[in-house]
This record gives structure tokens, sequence and C-alpha cells, in this order.
């Protein structure tokens, strides 16, 4: 795996949140953002950020991202 360096200033870390969590959170974030652009399947996402894919889905549909693709019809037949 690829490492990449990025300088983030003291005042981006959340109070009290470490260097570490602010780093999981980080890779996190940017695995969910690759996934929502479909660059990455939620199953590279979740290996992205060291998570299994169940728990991957579950936080970024905690996080607000649909995990699901739906089209219209079959929204339509649910709701029926």
């Amino acid at each position: 795996m690829a490492s990449i360096q990025v300088d983030v200033p003291d005042s981006a870390l959340g109070s009290g949140q470490s260097r570490e969590a602010f780093a999981e959170e980080a890779k996190f974030l940017l695995a969910l953002k690759l996934f929502e652009i479909g660059r990455l399947s939620s199953s590279r996402a979740a290996e992205f950020c060291a998570m299994n894919r169940v728990d991957f889905l579950l936080r970024a549909s905690q996080s607000g991202t649909a995990v699901t693709d739906l089209d219209e019809l079959v929204i339509q037949e649910f709701s029926s």
C-alpha cells in the first residue's frame, strides 16, 4: 500500500482528539468520498480504512451516505 503524507495544522484537530484518531477519521472520510463517487467499491473502501465491509457500510449510512443504488421504479415498488 502506498503512503501519503499530509501536513495538517494543529487547529484542525478536534479538542482532545489525538493525531492517531484524526488520521483514522481522515482515512474513513477519504474512503467514504471515494466510495460515493464510485472510485472504490464498498469492499475496497472498507479495506482502505481497515474496517470490515459491514461496519464500513453501517458507518457510511450513519454519515448520511446512500449505501444502495435503487432506481425510482424499485423505490416506488417498496413504498406501495
